[in-house]
C-alpha cells in the first residue's frame, strides 16, 4: 500500500492501480491522507515551495492527527521549509562530507585522538 500512495499513478500497473483504488473507496481516510502524499510530492519535485501555506491548511481540514503532527513540525519552521522546496540550493555536498567524515570516525572504534581522525580526513582522496 505505502509503496502504491508514493509511486507516481502512471508507474504503477493497471492492477495494482485497481487495487489502489478499490482500498481508497472503501477507506476515505486514507484517501485524503493519499491525496495529501501526493500533493506535497508535486509540491516537492516541481518546487513549488509558494503552495505550502494551502497544502498545510487543507491537512488541518481533515481527521489525520499523525499528518496534523507533521503539519505542526512544518509549520514551526515555514520559512525554512519554502525556501527548500523552492530555492535550487541545497546542503547536499556538505552533508556528504559530514557522512564521510562520521564513517572515518566509526572505523577507528574510538582508538586515536583528534590528531589522527584529522589526518585521515585530510589525506582521504
Amino acid at each position: 500500500m505505502t509503496r502504491w500512495i508514493l509511486s507516481r499513478p502512471e508507474t504503477l500497473t493497471e492492477i495494482e492501480q485497481l487495487r489502489l483504488k478499490a482500498v481508497l473507496a472503501n477507506c476515505p481516510e486514507l484517501d485524503a491522507l493519499t491525496g495529501h502524499v501526493r500533493s506535497f510530492a508535486h509540491m516537492l519535485t516541481e518546487r513549488q515551495g509558494e503552495r505550502l501555506p494551502q497544502w498545510l491548511d487543507a491537512v488541518r481540514q481533515d481527521d489525520l492527527p499523525s499528518l496534523h503532527t507533521l503539519a505542526a513540525g512544518i509549520d514551526r519552521d515555514r520559512n525554512a521549509v519554502i525556501a527548500g522546496l523552492t530555492l535550487p540550493w541545497n546542503s547536499e555536498v556538505v552533508e556528504g562530507h559530514v557522512n564521510r567524515i562520521k564513517m572515518l570516525k566509526r572505523q577507528m572504534f574510538g582508538r586515536a585522538g583528534f590528531d589522527l581522525l584529522r589526518k585521515r580526513v585530510l589525506l582521504a582522496p
